[in-house]
């Protein structure tokens, strides 16, 4: 893979950088969703597949970016498919950090030293050339503005960009409500994308930890009283993924 393309992951982080005070928005769903950027553009560049809900390595051959081949490896050595929940939800301590390390390397962006209460060292990053945060925003503004099919680049960042719930940052307030519900369409544009997105919202809420066959008979126990009765069927109940777009 050349680097003459950003990749989603590097994409992800630019949109969540705030050019005002250098930090990220949403910084622990963040985590969340480069790990999901990864799988995306792993997808993209041929190296894995969905198979249903997992993920299976179907090249692993390395990509050339080091850090996409460091997950490329371990899911190679997984050796089956994994759920795209399981992966996206397991630990990925220092990876939002690692790429702003690459960004910051590649002259995206640089860090910028300060305390917190005059005391704690922190450390801010801004944009270097904010017209390359201007180009990943305008892709989102003209997919929710004119309604076309986006790439599916920028169809898979929409979807990871609401799943970590950037709509309000990059669309704030009631003015914005609008561009937030077309941001969340975005995902049916890209298969790939969608999954991650859907398993990124599922780990925020807890679907990944709880057991498929537990998922299974605690609908059939809610069903089961109504059918006795001769009811009408409840609804079945709004989990993970769906709870988040009903919500918006």
């Amino acid at each position: 893979m050349g680097r003459s393309r950003r990749t989603i992951p590097e994409e992800l982080l630019l949109l969540a950088l705030d050019p005002a005070t250098g930090t990220t928005a949403q910084p622990q769903s963040l985590d969340l969703g480069l790990a999901g950027a990864q799988l995306v553009e792993l997808a993209l560049a041929g190296r894995i597949a969905p198979d249903g809900d997992r993920i299976a390595v179907v090249m692993p051959r390395p990509t050339g970016d080091p850090t996409l081949d460091s997950a490329l490896e371990l899911l190679r050595r997984r050796g089956s498919p994994v759920r795209a929940v399981h992966w996206i939800g397991g630990p990925r301590l220092g990876l939002r950090q690692t790429y702003l390390s690459h960004l910051e390397r590649c002259g995206m962006v640089h860090a910028v030293a300060g305390q917190m209460c005059g005391v704690l060292p922190t450390t801010r990053y801004q944009a270097t050339d904010t017209a390359i945060s201007r180009e990943i925003r305008a892709r989102l503004d003209s997919a929710i503005r004119t309604g076309v099919p986006p790439d599916p680049r920028t169809a898979a960042l929409a979807a990871l960009a609401h799943a970590v719930g950037l709509g309000k940052h990059l669309y704030p307030g009631n003015e914005g409500r609008s561009s937030r519900s077309r941001l969340r369409d975005l995902i049916r544009h890209d298969p790939m994308g969608g999954l991650v997105a859907h398993a990124v919202m599922d780990v925020q809420n807890g679907v990944a930890a709880q057991p498929r066959r537990e998922r299974a008979t605690t609908a059939h126990a809610a069903h089961a009283p109504a059918a006795r009765a001769g009811a009408v069927p409840l609804q079945p109940r709004r989990t993970g993924a769906m709870a988040r777009a009903a919500a918006h």
